[in-house]
């Protein structure tokens, strides 16, 4: 059974993530989603609360079974062996994204050979949406509706007390 895990802070879920989950469902038999948790971020939705929006987005996607989110700490490459995922998945955007995707893709792969990064490029109408831009519009009274999936609108509007 191959497994991906597709790892991010997911700050909140965008529709770039979703995109990225629902190709990578197409791709492996199991896809774990991994919320990165930082000692050291103060994240604008708690953990508990982007566990929650990953699996309404999963559920919406038909995941079922098939799919997990979880919390984890550490090197992403540690989580994804303790899982049992042979892959890791890396949405990309740009051209700096994808340096940067190299960068820690080489440095995963030293560390744990026997897990490859599968890279999975943005479908052209989300490889401009970050979940920064997108905490920016929404905390400064923009509307995100066209980045974010109709679930997680709600808990952003939730969260700015916005209409």
């Amino acid at each position: 059974m191959r497994c991906g895990f597709y790892p991010g802070s997911f700050d909140p879920p965008t529709l770039g993530h979703r995109d990225i989950m629902c190709r990578a469902l197409k791709i492996f038999d199991r896809l774990a989603v991994g919320i990165g948790v930082h000692p050291t971020k103060a994240p604008m939705f708690a953990d508990s609360e982007r566990v929650a929006m990953l699996e309404e987005e999963l559920d919406s996607l038909g995941a079922g079974d098939r799919a997990e989110v979880l919390l984890f700490q550490g090197l992403t490459v540690n989580a994804a062996r303790k899982l049992g995922a042979q892959c890791i998945v890396r949405g990309l955007r740009d051209g700096g994204d994808f340096n940067y995707e190299m960068q820690m893709s080489g440095m995963n792969a030293q560390m744990s050979p026997d897990i490859e990064t599968v890279f999975v490029a943005a479908s052209p109408g989300t490889a401009h949406i970050t979940g920064t831009l997108v905490r920016q519009i929404a905390s400064l009274g923009g509307d995100v509706s066209s980045f974010v999936s109709p679930a997680v609108l709600y808990r952003i509007r939730q969260k700015f007390q916005v209409s």
